[in-house]
C-alpha cells in the first residue's frame, strides 16, 4: 500500500470513528479523493493550490455540475485540513483555493392533493402494501431523509407517546413526532411484519423496522423504487424520490404557518440557513396566491 493510500484510509476511518459519517458520505470523499490523486499523480505532501484548481478547471471542462465539483472540493479541503492537523503537512494548500459560486435551485415539492393521493394509493391487504404505505406515511409525516429511515429499528418506536428516535447525519439523534395516521399505517404493517416473521423464521439479532420479504433491512435503492413506483400509479410525470416528501412535509409546514425553528429541529439541519431555503418556496406559493385571489389580478385577467 502507498503512502498517498494510506493517508486516505487514515482519513476514511477518521470520518468513520471520530465524525461518525455516514458509510454513503465516506464513499464519496474515497471516490473523490483517488480521482484527484490520479490527476495531479504526486504525493500529498507535494500539492499545491494550483494542482487542486487545476483539478476543479479539469471537472467543470467534463461539464460535471456545479454541485458535484464543490462536493468534490469540500472533499479535497477536509482531506488537507486532516492532514494539517495531524502534522502531516506544513501548509494546507486547499485554503488558498476559492469556493464556487453555487445557485440553489428550490426544492420540489408536491401539491397536498397529490400527496395525499401518494399515500393513500398503496391500500391492499398485504404485507408488502402495507409496508410502502407506512414508509410514505414517515417520510411524508416525519419528514426524515431515506437513510434515516432505513437505519430505523423496533426499538427506536413509541407508538404510546406517538415518538421515533432518529440517528441523522454524523449519528446525531433528534426525537420526531408520529401524526394519527403514520402510527395506525405503522401498527398494521408491524402485525403483518410478526406474522411474516414467524412464518419464515427470520433472524431476530437485528431487529429493523422495515424489511423486506427475506427479513432483510429495505435499501435506499428499494425505497426509491417504491415513491417512483406509487407516484406513476397516480399519474405524476415529474423525476421525484424520497427526498421529495421531505421538501413537501417543511413546505407544507411553512406554508401553514410553523415557525422556521421548529421545522429546524423537525428536518435535523444543523443550521438554519440551511432550512431558510423554504421560505423562497413560501413566498413563491404566496405570490401564486397574490395573483390569482387579488381584485386588480382578477380585474386584468
Amino acid at each position: 500500500m502507498d503512502t498517498t493510500t494510506n493517508y486516505i484510509n487514515n482519513f476514511l476511518n477518521y470520518l468513520k470513528l471520530q465524525r461518525g459519517e455516514s458509510p454513503n458520505t465516506i464513499r464519496a470523499y474515497k471516490k473523490d479523493l483517488f480521482e484527484f490523486f490520479q490527476f495531479v499523480k504526486t504525493m500529498p505532501e507535494e500539492v499545491d493550490s494550483v494542482a487542486i484548481r487545476g483539478f476543479i478547471s479539469e471537472q467543470i471542462l467534463k461539464g460535471n455540475s456545479k454541485t458535484t465539483v464543490t462536493r468534490k472540493l469540500s472533499s479535497i479541503r477536509s482531506f488537507f485540513s486532516y492532514l494539517y492537523s495531524e502534522g502531516i503537512i506544513k501548509i494546507n494548500p486547499a485554503r488558498a483555493v476559492s469556493s464556487l459560486k453555487v445557485r440553489r435551485n428550490l426544492p420540489k415539492f408536491l401539491t397536498i392533493d397529490d400527496t395525499f393521493k401518494l399515500i393513500e394509493s398503496p391500500s391492499e391487504d398485504k404485507f408488502i402494501v402495507q409496508r410502502d404505505r407506512a414508509m410514505l406515511e414517515l417520510l411524508y409525516g416525519c419528514g426524515i431523509r431515506v437513510s434515516e429511515l432505513c437505519s430505523l429499528n423496533l426499538e427506536d418506536l413509541n407508538l404510546k407517546d406517538g415518538l421515533i428516535k432518529v440517528k441523522g447525519k454524523g449519528q446525531k439523534e433528534r426525537i420526531v413526532p408520529l401524526g394519527q395516521k403514520a402510527k395506525e399505517a405503522i401498527k398494521k404493517y408491524l402485525a403483518m411484519r410478526h406474522i411474516l416473521r414467524i412464518k419464515k423464521r427470520f433472524a431476530t439479532q437485528e431487529a429493523p423496522l422495515f424489511i423486506n420479504n427475506r427479513g432483510n433491512r429495505i435499501s435506499d435503492r428499494q425505497v426509491r423504487r417504491v415513491v417512483i413506483k406509487y407516484a406513476k400509479a397516480i399519474g405524476i410525470q415529474e423525476k421525484i424520490g424520497p427526498h421529495t416528501l421531505r421538501h413537501t412535509f417543511a413546505s407544507h409546514l411553512l406554508m401553514e404557518g410553523a415557525d422556521l425553528r421548529v421545522i429546524q429541529e423537525l428536518l435535523g439541519h444543523s443550521s438554519l440557513s440551511t432550512t431558510q431555503i423554504y421560505t423562497h418556496i413560501d413566498l413563491k406559493h404566496l405570490m401564486e396566491i397574490y395573483d390569482k385571489s387579488h381584485p386588480l389580478n382578477k380585474e386584468e385577467n
